[in-house]
């Protein structure tokens, strides 16, 4: 029996899917189609670059919408808890490097939303699970990069 891999995510995060999926199905899908036909228009397809680009494209787009379409079947939305206390998913994490690092604020997601230019980290990054479990005040040890570690205290959840 093959599992199903779940896509922990929140309310936004999913209804954010759900308007990509109908951008590329109402949009993109019809655009692909009538550059295909104006490409096929040109002749000869053999040697019709148009026409090529266009066929990538619409794998692209086909591809894109299959992996939305799975990852919304498999959505788990995570409900928003009252507790503060706990670091989860869903919350935005503030913390700052010990023993005198500047502060820096996360809200934990799932990797189907994570986008850290919006300070948006995936539940899978190392430093989310470092974080995940710990309670307000807490010292994590957070893995870099490079193989060492930095420790941080935790000074908000929200």
């Amino acid at each position: 029996m093959d599992l199903q891999k779940e896509y922990p995510m929140t309310q936004s995060g999913y209804e954010q899917l759900q308007e990509e999926l109908e951008h590329l199905r109402t949009v993109k899908r019809p655009e692909v189609v009538e550059k295909i036909k104006v490409a096929r228009s040109f002749g000869d397809l053999s040697e019709n670059s148009e026409y090529d680009a266009a066929k990538d494209e619409q794998g692209f787009v086909e591809q894109e919408i299959t992996k939305i379409e799975d990852m919304l079947r498999h959505a788990k939305i995570i409900e928003d808890t009252s507790n503060n206390n706990m670091v989860q998913i869903g919350k935005t994490v503030t913390f700052k490097e010990l023993p005198d690092g500047d502060e820096e604020s996360y809200q934990i997601v799932g990797s189907a939303e994570a986008d850290p230019f919006e300070g948006k980290i995936s539940n899978e990054s190392p430093i989310a699970k470092s974080l995940l479990g710990a309670k307000l005040n807490d010292s994590v040890n957070v893995p870099l990069p490079n193989g060492n570690e930095m420790k941080v205290e935790i000074v908000s959840i929200d």
